[in-house]
């Protein structure tokens, strides 16, 4: 008998009664149409199976020993052939209750967790200022010369396919659509039909990639998400904004200006990944072009559907002359141009010629101009409704993407530079570049950074490795400045491994592209200041970059090198150092955050993030890396993508007009003795322990991470050893991140904290650091966070699977210890009785979902065992099972990486 035939079965799947009513009740549609989908494929009986792990998963939570007892049993009777739809029904519904939660959020414009009336609103913000006494002439300027670069990056932990997203996506509508119809019962007897239907589609598809994305693909992604996204949400966002200008200052925000814009990695980033080449790069760019150009393409259609007035200023009549619907004639034109674009870049990626006499549109310009002539003379004829109707929000669209969709940053080792200018001066001069100093190499690069002569042979005969590096500054020179970001040199420690990049530049005859040198470890941030301050004394250097200078702070590096406390601090006194070097030079700075989706990478709400940071250091423009998962969460949905955007730009508007306070001398003080010993103590156990790397490899899914095709990128960074310092730092994280440990975010702190509270004095100073600052209290709530997603029970469970060793048992057992004594000092510091007792929202969501990931981990250690006695030669499905866990695992926990 075929489902639609057969009756409804009873299993389903429980999702408990901590969340909102209607939070609960679509986690409760979703889990009882899964519930029903698998029992049709696998049998009541098996969701009935189902049903008890998750209830045993629950009461382990309540009874402890005992009940992990119970739960380790009912998942060790398992027969191989359960396992992996076992893992698959776990996963599915954690997937589902994301998205009950995103859409929850979208419905209520909370989209980031703060505590108990903090959510940053744009209206109350611009009250706020004008109470201030700040004019509001300073704020309009300020929001029109305002740049917020949201840069998206491809992610190695991103785990969900994008077949799935866009089911999910086409669900999270469903609800929606069922939500705005109660009074029609009908239509809504339909769109459940269809969520049904939209369930049973990502059930029987598979989670797990075949093939690891290629640098193109992983692009496509990104543009996938403005296509479906953000292109929607962007004009409704300024018109959100425009209406709250017009009610408090009277204004609007110019037609040119775009506070909040978006660059990209995707396709550009080339550091440790070898798949990303010139190639690939000038690929990139043209799907982005054709992409935009399709875009348009669609909005001139609807444009010309309405804008059929007849009365015109006498510029448009100028060029159309006496005809009866002059803007038609005007859009005319236009679309012929951009049809002729899309065929001319259609051929290009193909490979074929085209030849046309169509001016293409290849600029912001060749768009915004024609438009904006039109949105002049509907406003001078009486029209400007109209005007502002589709027409703004098309040109809204043109000054936010341009015709690229996003500016394209590159991004390379600054290694592979210096290997160019070694093999250079080998050829030419016979000489040793790596045994010059660095006084010596400055002298010769701004030697040459003067001269008029080529330095690189036209025809030179250098390596692949080289040419490869000259192909990708050829590119660089051969694209409009536009389609362009920065290019941002990874692993920077000296002045001339900027001037450097300058060089090739300037050898490559394009265009100078701004140079974001990017301080990574704890001995380049706090060398930065020095490295800036040497750059802008060299006349050569300072007349490429007209008074505008970025620089990258990395949070990944630093936070594995050093440790998140010592980090944080780090990366927070460097950005103090710049500020003020910049000032005095009257450079403007830009600051580029490398933040990932962990605290352990910088993540967290966007806008106390932002409001923590040094006064001074967001002054109307900032960067940030949105990565993989993230840019899903919070950039994925219309309605979500709007008041993300909305937060970005109440923040740096806020930091910009009424930064926060600098702190206290003895806070200071304060920060470098917790910094130092914090940072002793995670050197101490990760570098200096001998037992740490066999015990991370052991315990952690780190082993079977390159199994998973999650990225383009290796997780490895080539010419290494084989030690921890070869993984890059996302798969550091997400590996610790999956045995709940959550290591790599609070390593150090423990005993920082721990020492201190131990006096009162002590304790005084903390709890006034926590109110009083900004970057204090924001990185307490940070690290609250993640304790309560940590559990010690959970990394137990992996050590007695995986680990023989009674040594490194030994070892486990103390650093579980030392994340019982972190969540002590917490809570003495912050006077809570337990965690998140301000953040309702995130301890409800992570105690709803405990029951389904609890099961994840305890198959993952069962199924990491069962790997490594087998030598890695286990069935398919165990193998798959193994990669489903984590990518639930990740689903469950949300920002992982």
């Amino acid at each position: 008998m075929n489902n639609e035939q057969s009756p409804a079965p009873s299993a389903t799947l429980s999702v408990g009664d901590d969340f909102g009513e209607s939070l609960r009740d679509n986690m409760t549609l979703l889990g009882d149409m899964l519930g029903r989908t698998i029992a049709d494929d696998l049998g009541e009986k098996f969701v009935e199976r189902i049903e008890h792990i998750r209830a045993d998963a629950k009461a382990a939570r309540d009874a402890g020993e005992a009940g992990r007892k119970a739960l380790a049993r009912n998942l060790h009777d398992l027969s191989e052939d359960e396992l992996l739809p076992v893992t698959r029904a776990f996963n599915q519904f954690l997937n589902l209750a994301n998205i009950a939660e995103q859409h929850h959020r979208a419905h209520v414009r909370h989209v980031e967790d703060y505590r108990p009336g903090t959510q940053p609103y744009m209206d109350s913000l611009l009250s706020r200022i004008l109470e201030k006494g700040i004019p509001a002439e300073r704020i309009l300027d300020t929001l029109s010369t305002m740049q917020v670069d949201l840069v998206l990056t491809a992610h190695p932990t991103e785990v969900v396919r994008r077949t799935l997203i866009k089911k999910y996506d086409m669900i999270d509508q469903c609800l929606g659509q069922l939500e705005a119809c109660q009074e029609e019962p009908e239509r809504r007897a339909r769109l459940t039909e269809r969520l049904e239907e939209l369930i049973r589609q990502a059930w029987h598809t598979d989670e797990i990639r075949r093939e690891r994305p290629t640098p193109v693909d992983e692009a496509r992604g990104g543009f996938a998400v403005i296509e479906n996204s953000l292109w929607r949400a962007l004009p409704d966002f300024y018109r959100d904004l425009d209406r709250q200008l017009l009610t408090t200052i009277g204004e609007r925000l110019p037609l040119t200006a775009s506070p909040i814009r978006f660059a990209s990695w995707m396709g550009g980033d080339r550091d440790g990944n070898p798949n990303v080449t010139a190639k690939v790069t000038h690929e990139v760019l043209r799907q982005g072009r054709l992409m935009a150009a399709s875009l348009y393409m669609d909005d001139l259609r609807s444009l010309r559907s309405q804008l059929s007035m007849w009365k015109a200023n006498a510029d448009i009549l100028a060029e159309t002359g006496e005809v009866n619907e002059p803007y038609r004639a005007i859009l005319d034109k236009l679309m012929v141009r951009m049809q002729a674009t899309c065929e001319a870049l259609s051929a290009e990626l193909n490979g074929d010629a085209y030849v046309t006499r169509e001016k293409l549109v290849l600029t912001r310009a060749d768009l915004q101009e024609p438009l904006m002539r039109c949105h002049a003379s509907l406003c001078e004829c009486g029209m400007a409704s109209i005007a502002n109707g589709a027409l703004l929000d098309t040109l809204r669209r043109v000054a936010c993407f341009g015709m690229t969709l996003s500016r394209l940053d590159i991004r390379q080792d600054s290694e592979r530079h210096t290997e160019v200018m070694a093999e250079l001066v080998q050829t030419l001069w016979n000489e040793d570049y790596a045994d010059w100093d660095e006084e010596r190499r400055q002298e010769f690069l701004i030697r040459e950074l003067g001269s008029r002569r080529p330095l690189i042979p036209r025809h030179w005969e250098c390596s692949a490795d080289t040419r490869e590096v000259l192909d990708t500054f050829e590119t660089i020179a051969h694209e409009p400045r536009e389609a362009l970001g920065s290019y941002v040199i990874s692993m920077a420690g000296q002045p001339s491994d900027v001037l450097t990049v300058a060089l090739l530049m300037k050898e490559a005859g394009g265009a100078y592209l701004p140079i974001a040198p990017l301080f990574e470890t704890l001995a380049d941030l706090d060398r930065s200041g020095k490295v800036v301050d040497r750059l802008l004394d060299i006349p050569a250097y300072r007349a490429l970059i007209h008074g505008r200078q970025e620089v990258m702070i990395g949070y990944s590096d630093s936070a594995k090198d050093a440790g998140q406390l010592a980090a944080a601090w780090a990366q927070y006194r460097a950005q103090e150092t710049l500020v003020s070097i910049c000032n005095a030079r009257n450079v403007h700075l830009t600051l580029f955050h490398g933040r990932g989706g962990t605290v352990g990478r910088g993540g967290g709400p966007v806008h106390a993030a932002i409001l923590s940071q040094p006064p001074g250091s967001v002054n109307g423009s900032l960067r940030v890396t949105e990565q993989g998962e993230m840019i899903r969460f919070k950039f994925g949905q219309p309605e979500v993508a709007i008041r993300n955007m909305e937060i970005y730009a109440i923040s740096v508007l806020e930091a910009s007009l009424l930064p926060p306070p600098a702190p206290r001398p003895e806070w200071r003080e304060e920060m470098d003795r917790l910094a130092e010993q914090a940072h002793r103590v995670y050197v101490h156990v990760v570098r200096e322990t001998p037992g740490f790397v066999p015990y991370f490899r052991t315990v952690t899914p780190e082993t079977a991470l390159g199994q998973l095709p999650l990225g383009s990128r290796p997780a490895r960074r080539q010419k290494q050893g084989g030690g921890v310092e070869t993984l890059r730092a996302i798969p550091w994280i997400f590996a610790w991140t999956q045995t709940r440990l959550m290591l790599p975010a609070w390593l150090g702190s423990d005993a920082a904290f721990s020492e201190r509270i131990e006096t009162p004095e002590g304790l005084a100073r903390l709890q006034e650091m926590m109110t009083q600052w900004p970057f204090f209290g924001t990185y307490l709530d940070l690290l609250e966070m993640l304790l309560s997603k940590a559990d010690p029970s959970i990394t137990a469970d992996y050590e007695q699977h995986l680990l023989p060793d009674p040594e490194l048992r030994l070892l486990g057992e103390s650093l579980r210890e030392r994340l019982a004594v972190l969540r002590g000092a917490l809570l003495t510091i912050t006077g809570q009785k337990t965690l998140l007792e301000h953040a309702p929202l995130i301890k409800q969501a992570i105690d709803v979902r405990n029951p389904y990931i609890d099961p994840l981990h305890r198959l993952q250690a069962e199924l990491l065992q069962r790997q490594r006695v087998a030598n890695g030669d286990i069935p398919v499905s165990l193998r798959r099972a193994l990669m489903v866990t984590m990518a639930g695992i990740a689903a469950g926990l949300r920002n992982t990486g």
